[in-house]
């Protein structure tokens, strides 16, 4: 379950990922293009410490990006690389955002998503002293799942990443692909996270995961 907090962003994800993405060697836009939210998915950390939200966004080309975050609360020593920026959330204080590729919690919930088709996590707002759940604004399905996936044990190490695209996640269990730039619909081997949303109603390889 993800908690969604009514709360003011200072700077907004958007407007974080519009200074970032210019220095990502696989944007192929223009500094100082518009960055515009297209839609989103979130998995649960089962600590319910970090949170997990992967954006499509798209800047100005009409190509749509894949990045996935993870938001914390206290920065995370030897992960400066990572780190996109910081952000005021009026209802938790200052919060670290990360590229999630070179988060262990992320890694993990993905791993968990492609393994067993967990899908994502449901949305919830408190309203008036109680939760309400939200409508995802996009749908993620899990395919190619076999019986060496679900016996797979969790994800406990990341050996190296390379955030290139697709960016590539080597686990001590798996390789977790990623791609960032959605262009077109594929089918990668392996176990498979597809993602459609408005507008698109193709599926798309949002991620996908191989065997070491």
């Amino acid at each position: 379950m993800a908690l969604i907090h009514k709360a003011t962003l200072s700077p907004t994800k958007v407007e974080l990922l519009a200074a970032w993405l210019p220095s990502r060697s696989w944007f192929q836009g223009e500094a100082g293009a518009p960055v515009e939210r297209v839609a989103s998915y979130r998995f649960d950390d089962p600590e319910g410490e970090v949170g997990i939200e992967t954006l499509l966004v798209t800047a100005g080309s009409g190509l749509t990006y894949q990045v996935p975050l993870t938001y914390r609360g206290a920065p995370v020593e030897g992960a400066e690389q990572w780190l996109i920026g910081t952000m005021e959330h009026s209802a938790l204080g200052t919060r670290w955002v990360y590229d999630a590729p070179g988060d262990l919690v992320y890694a993990e919930a993905l791993a968990q998503a492609l393994l067993t088709g967990s899908g994502q996590a449901q949305e919830f707002m408190e309203v008036d002293g109680h939760l309400e759940p939200r409508q995802p604004s996009m749908a993620i399905t899990t395919s190619n799942i076999s019986t060496d996936y679900a016996e797979a044990r969790a994800v406990t190490a990341i050996l190296s990443t390379d955030p290139s695209d697709p960016t590539v996640i080597e686990t001590d269990k798996l390789t977790l692909t990623i791609p960032r730039l959605l262009n077109h619909a594929v089918s990668p081997p392996g176990a498979v996270l597809f993602g459609t949303w408005p507008g698109q109603p193709a599926s798309i390889a949002l991620a996908f995961a191989n065997p070491r």
